[in-house]
């Protein structure tokens, strides 16, 4: 019988029986956003949540949806400040829904607030009763047929600084500079 070998360097032998190092090893790559985020990250100043959550009238039987949440700041503010039954924020960035669950630790609000990764055009949101976004007016208009399908009768819709082109809003306010819209789904 006849033995075939590849030869062996002691340096390839050497290689082969030595573990890597779990220095060497290479990190796990972070997770990355569903699809390219439509809009940059700006933060809601703390004075524009408020006024919006006080245009719709949040309260303690209100299901909240922030559309594009950021940082989480105003699903988190819907139930501490203005006692929300729960909210749910919605991001495509993976890094905003990290700070978003990070600020909803800090905050104390327990299971009332989640924050979901996903798409905001394919995710449900027929619970909500009040829907909340600052997005562009672009993005507003090709969410309208969404929210009209979805959501029930009397849900309010608030955004902050776009309004949602034909759709004329309810309400308008000045905040500081910052325009605030109000609609209501109709019945």
């Amino acid at each position: 019988m006849k033995r075939i070998g590849i030869p062996l360097t002691f340096a390839a032998v050497f290689a082969l029986a030595t573990p890597v190092a779990p220095s060497l090893a290479q990190p796990a790559p972070a997770a990355a956003p569903l699809r390219a985020p439509d809009v940059i990250f700006v933060p809601t100043p703390t004075e524009v949540v408020q006024a919006m959550l006080k245009l719709a009238k949040v309260g303690p039987k209100d299901v909240l949806y922030d559309l594009g949440s950021g940082d989480g700041r105003i699903a988190i503010a819907a139930v501490k400040d203005f006692g929300a039954l729960r909210a749910t924020g919605i991001d495509i960035d993976p890094q905003r829904i990290k700070e978003a669950e990070e600020n909803r630790q800090k905050a104390g609000v327990g299971d009332k607030v989640r924050f979901l990764n996903q798409d905001l055009f394919t995710t449900n949101i027929s619970d909500a009763t009040v829907v909340t976004l600052y997005l562009l007016p672009s993005l507003n208009v090709k969410l309208i047929p969404k929210l009209k399908s979805e959501l029930k009768p009397g849900t309010r819709i608030v955004s902050h600084a776009f309004d949602m082109g034909d759709w004329k809003p309810e309400q308008t306010l000045d905040v500081n500079g910052r325009s605030v819209f109000f609609w209501t789904i109709p019945k």
